[in-house]
């Protein structure tokens, strides 16, 4: 508790306020005062988030101002809103901040370059929160704290305290709302704490291109000669698990900034899904869970407190939030230089991706605003083939300007330091999803290491009819025929109608961004006449 340290400029009269407190005095009034906390028998402190479980995309909100309108991608993913009721939601929150017996306050940093780093704070009601936010953020020092002044963006997290679903253009009783102008972020009716991280994310997508930096939803790790690997890949293909190389240091699991200088992470954490947990598949990050991790909404012995890493009762989306520390081989501070090689991560569901392919900058630009990854037959009723699932960008839901912006930044860093861009399919070979089988682990890293090894400098490539990328004939410990999916399958005329269905989807996805995109990121794209008959 800071004594001399207020809230007054916001209106906010609540005298008791923790500021960048110690871990056990969260832990402390964590366990005191908040329903569903308790300590693991590791030490971690096993929170619980509420109703909400995850984000609540629908629910967030920009204000609509002539100083950013221009700038924003507006539609389902960010839609607008008026001053008048941002400034409803701002006064319903600061009234419930004002009912509050303590609040707390988060100081910390964006983003580990001084030059491009944001001054970050977090109002919130749980200590829950505020350690997660301390983990997530970059803390200052004790001088730095004493010299923080203003921040530079407020996070107001009134979570506790719902929104009037009568109040125009609300959709529920959760409502995110972002307002450039003022700097704000205002959060009612959800205590997910993933809400604040990704706020502050949607921040920096928007400020960063202003100043020609590209902030990319991405891991990032660093090898022994200092070069760059930076991995993409939606929810499921492996990105966290082949970031966390024990020959390569990571630099960071999820939100990073290219500038003229290289690279940065956002963030000084990981927050790391925890369903399926194992010591033995993910050491590093089972390692990192003891005091001071957040575990949010997992299942666990009331007795032992041992946590049931594979029990679903509440969410399938069981979270770890921890600083970056808790993890050996890091690059601290998490700066690096210009990225030498781009990965993209997809599961190929659908079992027609190669394994591994080498990318144009244009067929790069291509992906990375196609996004695309397949997940399996789900288990609904008559859903018996893969899904495919398209994010722009590798993570639409917190991008601001229009896809081919960040595209065109990509494709023009890329040009400019000779980076690499490679389609990793961590999916499905010798057929589609129910017929092949999932790509071997130890051959996806033997690959990942014969691109950090440059083992794929001097082999011969085949390059695809339809994709236009280029395929490694050869690459160290893969068995060759694994490297043409057309090889794996029995059915070789069902592999070609399979490919023509995953181009169609490819193509049909791509029509919404063509307006918008230049003409020879468009005829990077596959094309069905291709396709063998």
């Amino acid at each position: 508790m800071t004594a001399a340290f207020n809230l007054k400029q916001y209106g906010i009269e609540t005298e008791t306020i923790y500021r960048n407190s110690s871990v056990p005095v969260l832990y402390e009034l964590g366990l005191r005062l908040e329903k569903g906390t308790a300590i693991s028998s590791v030490g971690a402190l096993m929170t619980y988030s509420g109703e909400k479980t995850g984000r609540s995309p629908k629910d967030k909100r920009i204000v609509r101002h002539p100083d950013s309108e221009k700038n924003i991608d507006w539609g389902e993913i960010n839609m607008g809103l008026d001053e008048h009721t941002f400034m409803v939601n701002h006064e319903r929150a600061m009234d419930y901040l004002n009912t509050c017996d303590h609040l707390f306050v988060v100081d910390a940093f964006a983003g580990w370059d001084p030059k491009y780093r944001l001054k970050i704070r977090i109002v919130c009601t749980r200590a829950y929160h505020a350690l997660f936010m301390q983990n997530m953020l970059i803390m200052p020092s004790a001088e730095e704290l004493a010299n923080f002044g203003e921040p530079d963006y407020v996070v107001f997290n009134a979570g506790g305290f719902p929104a009037n679903r009568y109040t125009s253009e609300m959709t529920s009783k959760t409502s995110v709302d972002l307002n450039l102008e003022r700097r704000e972020i205002v959060i009612l009716g959800t205590q997910y704490a993933g809400e604040m991280k990704k706020g502050v994310f949607t921040v920096m997508n928007y400020l960063m291109p202003l100043e020609n930096v590209l902030p990319m939803h991405c891991s990032a790790n660093v090898g022994e000669e200092d070069d760059v690997t930076i991995l993409f890949g939606l929810s499921g293909t492996g990105k966290t698990t082949l970031s966390a190389d024990p020959k390569r240091r990571l630099i960071g699991d999820d939100e990073h900034c290219w500038t003229d200088d290289g690279v940065f992470n956002i963030e000084g954490g990981c927050y790391a899904k925890a369903i399926n947990l194992s010591a033995e598949k993910e050491p590093d990050i089972f390692n990192a869970i003891r005091f001071g991790t957040v575990l949010e909404n997992v299942i666990y012995d009331k007795d032992t407190r041992e946590v049931d890493y594979t029990a679903t009762d509440i969410t399938q989306n069981t979270r770890a939030s921890y600083p970056l520390s808790f993890i050996d081989n890091i690059q601290v501070p998490c700066i690096a230089g210009h990225p030498e090689n781009i990965i993209f991560l997809t599961c190929d569901a659908f079992g027609v991706l190669p394994p591994v392919s080498k990318l144009t900058p244009e067929q790069a630009s291509y992906h990375f605003i196609a996004g695309y990854t397949a997940k399996v037959a789900g288990t609904e009723m008559g859903v018996t083939e893969p899904q495919a699932t398209f994010s722009a960008n590798f993570g639409a839901a917190f991008m601001m300007w229009h896809p081919n912006k960040y595209a065109e930044m990509l494709a023009e860093k890329m040009k400019e330091h000779n980076t690499t861009a490679w389609l990793v399919n961590t999916g499905w070979t010798g057929g589609a999803h129910g017929v092949g089988s999932r790509i071997n682990l130890k051959y996806t890293r033997a690959m990942i290491d014969a691109i950090h090894n440059k083992d794929f400098d001097n082999v011969e490539y085949k390059t695809d009819e339809a994709f236009g990328f280029q395929i490694p004939l050869s690459c160290p410990n893969v068995p060759a025929e694994v490297l043409l999916p057309k090889n794996t399958w029995e059915d070789k005329a069902q592999f070609e109608e399979t490919k023509k269905k995953l181009i169609k989807l490819f193509n049909d996805n791509f029509k919404k961004f063509e307006a918008g995109v230049n003409q020879e990121i468009i005829d990077a794209g596959p094309t069905l006449d291709a396709v063998k008959a």
